[in-house]
């Protein structure tokens, strides 16, 4: 499996319990060991059952989705709840079954999303101001110009705090502006990994950056 190269947890010097239960609890407690023997397990019978269509195995290979997945499951798992035998698999198909349906929707759709021309910012900065009205952190207010430095600064933050790979996304994709089939060739990854790499990157972003207020506070 693949796993980001920033952001992620150490591993433990403990020794790995071989019941799932008990390795449920360590991988939620933090133990990276634990939740890597989950994902060994479930991998292979989530392999199994998911079916792209053919239209989309050429940029898209479940290999791709379980990366993407295994990376979310190593941000996430702190938050799962047990609840029984298929929790967990349950819980790490749903994962691979968003990240499908995102990259099919990316693929379909194939166009970077247009930058906010209406606003009197410099050209350099609308990416950004475009990326926050993609993100929904932003609002249609006159002092959304004064502000763009702030939005940059905040961005930037929130960047360092995202994995590698999700960072790269943001950058190459929405900021730069870079055809989908160079962010992969950049990456090392496919098409398809790089339209879900995209779709959790924005809501890490959601997060990260908050509710549209924080960043109006500048008169127009």
């Amino acid at each position: 499996m693949m796993i980001s190269r920033s952001n992620q947890p150490k591993m433990s010097n403990n020794e790995v319990p071989s019941d799932e239960d008990a390795l449920i609890r360590a991988a939620v407690a933090g133990d990276t060991a634990a939740l890597a023997a989950l994902l060994r397990t479930s991998g292979t019978r989530l392999r199994e059952q998911l079916s792209i269509d053919r239209r989309w195995q050429s940029v898209l290979e479940a290999d791709d989705v379980l990366q993407v997945t295994y990376l979310e499951a190593f941000l996430k798992v702190g938050s799962f709840v047990p609840g029984g035998s298929n929790a967990f698999y349950g819980w790490l198909r749903r994962i691979a079954e968003n990240n499908l349906r995102d990259a099919i929707k990316g693929l379909e759709a194939q166009k970077r999303p247009p930058p906010a021309l209406a606003m009197d910012v410099p050209v350099g900065d609308q990416s950004t101001v475009a990326l926050f009205d993609l993100l929904g952190v932003t609002s249609a207010t006159p002092s959304r110009a004064a502000a763009v430095t702030e939005m940059k600064s905040s961005l930037d933050r929130a960047l360092e705090s995202l994995p590698h790979d999700y960072a790269e996304v943001i950058r190459a994709y929405d900021l730069e502006g870079l055809p989908v089939a160079d962010v992969a060739a950049q990456l090392g990854r496919s098409p398809g990994a790089v339209h879900m790499l995209r779709a959790r990157a924005h809501e890490q972003l959601r997060a990260l950056l908050g509710p549209s207020g924080n960043f109006f506070s500048t008169p127009a």
